[in-house]
């Protein structure tokens, strides 16, 4: 049974989510206080965090920039009233997985639950590929979301997972920055081709012996993304 965290303020929503969810069949738990969501995160094994951006004590910015830091790649969709683009902008940038935007139907939610468990690590998805596979001097396991070089783990947001992957599953062709969107983000994101940038800059970081100086993950001007192996 797959286990979903709802941090959460408002006590209506978390019942109503909590009912939802549990008819579902997950298993759910709560926190109503960003500092106990935060520990809930860090000392528990969720599938999935339901993880509102306006919370007492830390927001949900907060909160997702503090488990990345600690490694934790949970996937996070984040809860919002807030329609501005740089809210969900930042969200993304900060490792969340997911966004949807308050009022929203249980519907739509479901369908974004379903859809970000089915590519974690423990889904149903199938997958043939190696278990490691090496970009330059790092290997990476795309079925349990690890990456490692020679002096250890590298931590990698759950999203920045599933960009690299992308890139590999089309390494030798130029990737339109809309392409990744779609498929990375799905569909009906309200999100920028600066958010790709952003995503495939910190990739650089990660992967590249030279950022500056990319040898798998080159621009393509004007277009996107081409990664070579």
């Amino acid at each position: 049974m797959k286990k979903i965290l709802i941090v959460e303020d408002e006590l209506n929503m978390i019942n109503g989510l909590k009912d939802n969810l549990e008819f579902e069949g997950y298993e759910v738990d709560t926190a109503m206080e960003g500092s106990s969501g935060l520990q809930k995160i860090l000392q528990c094994n969720y599938d999935l965090v339901l993880l509102d951006v306006m919370l007492p004590e830390l927001s949900g910015f907060d909160i997702c920039k503090a488990v990345r830091k600690e490694g934790v790649n949970t996937p996070i969709i984040l809860l919002t009233a807030k329609g501005e683009e740089i809210d969900k902008v930042l969200g993304l940038e900060f490792g969340a997985d997911d966004y949807i935007t308050k009022p929203f139907s249980l519907r739509e939610l479901l369908a974004r639950i379903k859809a970000i468990l089915r590519r974690s690590p423990n889904g149903n998805e199938e997958s043939t590929e190696a278990e490691y596979i090496r970009f330059g001097n790092i290997q990476v396991n795309f079925r349990n979301y690890i990456a490692i070089d020679g002096t250890g783990e590298i931590r990698m947001s759950h999203k920045e997972f599933e960009v690299l992957h992308f890139l590999h599953k089309n390494a030798g062709k130029t990737v339109h920055r809309d392409d990744i969107i779609s498929n990375v983000w799905s569909i009906d994101y309200d999100i920028t081709t600066r958010t790709v940038d952003n995503f495939i800059l910190k990739l650089r970081h990660k992967i590249e012996t030279d950022p500056n100086s990319p040898k798998i993950i080159l621009t393509v001007h004007g277009i996107g993304y081409k990664m070579i192996l």
